[in-house]
């Protein structure tokens, strides 16, 4: 029978790791187990998300491959439901988010490597094709970003 996670020591609880020394000292399969929460009977969440990590097929992307894996291959591990799969991916959407600035009205584009700057972090990862529009004042103040075409490929 494997080990439950309330039988490991206190400190070496994802949970109470993270709590007592910071989220910095977490590995990726840690914090991924946090988010799922829970195992199953063979296999703790820890063990849950090492398999996640295990999908990574080219490891030269490191953890950035949770990014474009579908639902449905989150599903294949046993363990992972639709439920699990979508608050991952939630997750990934929202690390995307952090990355983009919040108020864009407070931006100037004095050139165009200003606003490469600001679009570069949101398309780095896109797999698709994006045309967006970007609306200026006659400040050049970015007063509205906006997708006019997307080309799945």
């Amino acid at each position: 029978m494997p080990i439950k996670i309330k039988e490991l020591p206190e400190l070496e609880r994802p949970y109470e790791k993270l709590e007592w020394y910071g989220e910095k000292t977490l590995s990726n399969a840690e914090l991924l187990a946090i988010i799922i929460k829970t195992g199953t009977r063979e296999e703790t969440s820890v063990q849950l998300a090492q398999k996640i990590l295990n999908l990574n097929d080219t490891k030269t992307e490191g953890i950035n491959f949770l990014r474009n894996i579908t639902i449905e291959e989150l599903m294949q591990i046993n363990g992972i439901g639709k439920v699990k799969a979508i608050q991952l991916k939630a997750v990934g959407e929202l690390a995307n988010r952090m990355m983009m600035p919040t108020n864009f009205k407070k931006i100037t584009i004095k050139e165009p490597y200003d606003l490469a700057k600001i679009m570069m972090e949101e398309l780095r990862f896109q797999k698709e094709e994006i045309v967006k529009i970007v609306i200026l004042n006659n400040k050049n103040q970015i007063l509205k970003i906006k997708d006019i075409a997307i080309r799945r490929k």
